[in-house]
């Protein structure tokens, strides 16, 4: 058995050539398309003298190229690095000389920043632009990604591949600098890419099963991934839909408005988003247009918070629509799956049923029970570590009754019914007079009061109670934001001491491509709003914790 992201995706070509693989704005191909692309790219990059084991930059918007770039080093059984577009020259030299760049595959519109950074980088052998609207010149030693790879062949003439190569994906460095986490190709399979069942926890049988199931019928499902190729969301939101030989949908850069567009285009049966920050626009947009969402069975959602309150909107306009939300991090994968209709509702969230080889465990690694509270950690297929930092990966790691577990610092509370109920980041966790209060459950009471649109909630320094509990907001467009009636709101939602004791207005709250909290931007701007005695509470000041 191969068990390899390839050959699972050449698995699909090979029963399904004809049905369409990937549609981006106007531009689609099908699956023996998209094959001839990433073979020929693969040539390209095995004649620059890149093969197995080296790195190979994804910098770009969702494309078909981009999509095509993993493939070819899967291929080759390469390694391909996701680079944000977002950063900035300093944090791009960062990564591209911690990742150990060989080649890259950018972006055209990305040209300046790369023409500052290739003269550091010696190593790298191969460097090409999609073409894009952009007519930012290629930097020296850069050419053009179509005419670069047209001339080499077609053909799948690649050597044998292993369980054992390694894929790697770099975090998104949302609480400090991006760490690579590295996977074996089964593992990260297994754990993502569906080759155990993520409801009954049941191990495919083998490496043609997903395949077999695609095409039992006439067509596959279309699935939309809202979110960037460059973060793992969304790379396993279409991984397994070309396993499968589904239609996979891409938007080039997120707009609500162009997703319903493309929901409706393409009938989507799926759409994949990363929390409030992409489903509160989403539904907003929905409202606004009417669009024709009829074809949708599922929105699905992973990486961030999904909100009750934003929940109940999709509920009550999309009552045939099943909500799922999933829990994980880069570092375990899948940990959970809960399940919320129109019939099924959960006030509180994400409450979901454990994934396989899933336990809450205390501070002396020893596993809780109903109504414990602990950190999250997964065992079976789990990464190898981080790439170049064995200080981390060891303490990621630890073993219990024998068995090794990921620990990446989750905390969850264990539920009567045996479910878990994520509490959040333990390092955004804020302790203050001693009490621990996670930030996601406020911003869930803040974002269920009509006037916010989006916030984040961090923890500011405080000399009575150690830390207090701040918050930034953004109002809704055409709102006006009360204080007073928002405290008076939370208070009938959260406990005192998690109340905000400082609240600051803001026009956008900042987060990544993903839709993922930016919380150096959040530290910053109330460190700069602090140090100007700026600070604006609501009216009546959280309650002391006991």
């Amino acid at each position: 058995m191969a068990l390899n992201i390839a050959d699972l995706f050449e698995h699909a070509v090979d029963a399904v050539p004809d049905r369409l693989a990937i549609a981006c704005d106007d531009n689609q191909v099908t699956y023996r398309e998209l094959e001839a692309l990433s073979n020929r790219l693969a040539h390209y990059l095995a004649e620059a003298g890149i093969g197995p084991g080296d790195h190979v930059g994804a910098y770009g918007r969702n494309s078909i190229e981009l999509l095509a770039t993993f493939l070819a080093c899967y291929k080759l059984r390469a390694i391909t690095v996701n680079v944000n577009y977002r950063y900035v020259e300093a944090e791009l030299r960062y990564l591209f000389n911690e990742a150990e760049l060989k080649g890259l595959v950018y972006d055209r519109k990305f040209g300046d920043r790369v023409a500052a950074i290739l003269p550091g980088q010696p190593s790298l052998s191969a460097v090409l632009a999609i073409e894009d609207a952009s007519d930012t010149p290629l930097p020296p030693g850069a050419s053009g990604f179509v005419t670069s790879i047209a001339d080499y062949s077609a053909d799948r003439d690649f050597g044998g591949r292993s369980p054992d190569d390694i894929y790697m994906l770099y975090t998104g460095g949302t609480t400090g600098y991006p760490k690579g986490v590295l996977w074996r190709h089964e593992d990260v399979w297994r754990t993502l890419g569906g080759g155990i069942d993520f409801t009954t926890g049941e191990r495919l049988a083998d490496e043609w099963q997903q395949i077999r199931r695609g095409t039992a019928g006439p067509s596959g499902m279309v699935r939309l991934t809202t979110a960037p190729l460059i973060h793992g969301s969304a790379q396993w939101g279409t991984l397994p839909g070309l396993f499968g030989g589904d239609t996979v949908v891409f938007v080039p850069q997120f707009d609500p408005h162009d997703v319903w567009r493309a929901v409706q285009r393409h009938k989507a049966n799926v759409v994949m988003i990363t929390g409030d920050a992409m489903a509160r626009p989403l539904i907003e947009a929905y409202q606004q247009e009417q669009y024709d969402a009829s074809s949708v069975l599922a929105i699905s959602s992973n990486a961030a918070l999904f909100s009750p309150s934003v929940k109940d909107q999709y509920l009550k306009l999309l009552p045939n629509v099943v909500i799922t939300d999933a829990i994980g991090a880069s570092e375990t994968g899948f940990t959970g799956l809960g399940y919320v209709s129109a019939g099924n509702k959960k006030a509180e969230g994400p409450t979901v049923t454990a994934g396989p080889s899933t336990i809450v465990i205390d501070d002396l690694n020893r596993p809780v029970g109903p109504g414990g509270i602990g950190w999250i950690a997964r065992g079976g297929h789990i990464p190898l570590g981080y790439f170049k930092d064995p200080g981390k990966t060891a303490a990621l790691f630890t073993e219990i009754d024998g068995i090794r577990y990921a620990v990446p610092g989750d905390f969850a509370r264990v539920e009567d019914d045996g479910s878990i109920t994520l509490l959040g980041r333990g390092n955004t966790c804020v302790n203050t007079g001693g009490e621990k209060v996670f930030p996601e459950e406020v911003e869930g009471a803040l974002k269920a009061f009509p006037a916010v649109f989006d916030t984040l909630v961090i923890g500011v320094p405080d000399e009575l109670l150690g830390q207090r509990v701040a918050a930034l907001v953004q109002p809704r467009a055409g709102h006006d934001l009360d204080l007073t009636e928002l405290d008076a709101h939370l208070r009938t939602q959260i406990a005192g001491y998690k109340v905000p004791r400082s609240v600051w207005l803001v026009e956008e709250i900042s987060r990544t491509a993903a839709g993922k909290a930016d919380y150096p931007w959040a530290r910053r701007y109330a460190q700069e709003q602090m140090t100007a005695d700026l600070v604006c509470g609501p009216a009546s000041p959280g309650d002391d914790p006991p």
